[in-house]
């Protein structure tokens, strides 16, 4: 999924440079969409550039040169591609944590009662990440701001589980 990200935030900020979409983001919070490193965005970078689905341009800002990046009429084909894959695709809602509770029964009770203590407080600065965001962010489009909102209805739903959770272990 980092190459539609990468081809979007190009179609929308064309001639950026690989740190600013990197930073863009970080700062649009989308690893709330997907999980990425700076080692996985700059590898999926050169790819979609070997692909030919970007191009660099090189130009020089204050005596430094940058690699910029557009994108070309092959990746705009690709972008619509990944639309479709990402865009038709329904996956299950999914906790990492889900997996412990599948042996809830063989764990101490107190651990247990940790684990279920740091997914709270866990849960809360996210859903306090997201509100901000949705707040205070003016530069988020009208369909992300959804998104957003969406995920921080997920995130209460999950805090609700994990606070009952807590009152039975």
């Amino acid at each position: 999924m980092i190459p539609l990200l990468i081809l979007g935030l190009l179609k929308q900020n064309p001639g950026s440079y690989g740190y600013e979409l990197l930073a863009l983001m970080k700062k649009r919070h989308y690893k709330y969409i997907v999980n990425f490193t700076k080692g996985s965005f700059y590898y999926n970078l050169q790819q979609l550039e070997a692909k030919q689905y970007i191009k660099k341009v090189d130009q020089l800002d204050n005596t430094r040169e940058t690699h910029n990046y557009i994108i070309t009429e092959l990746g705009d084909r690709e972008f619509g591609n990944l639309m479709y894959k990402y865009g038709s695709k329904t996956d299950y809602i999914n906790l990492s944590f889900y997996a412990t509770m599948l042996f809830a029964n063989e764990y101490k009770s107190e651990e247990l009662t940790n684990l279920i203590e740091i997914q709270i407080e866990q849960t809360k600065k996210k859903i306090l990440l997201l509100e901000q965001s949705i707040e205070y962010d003016q530069s988020i489009s009208t369909s992300f701001k959804k998104m957003l909102e969406n995920s921080r209805s997920h995130h209460l739903v999950n805090l609700q589980w994990f606070e009952e959770l807590l009152k039975e272990f």
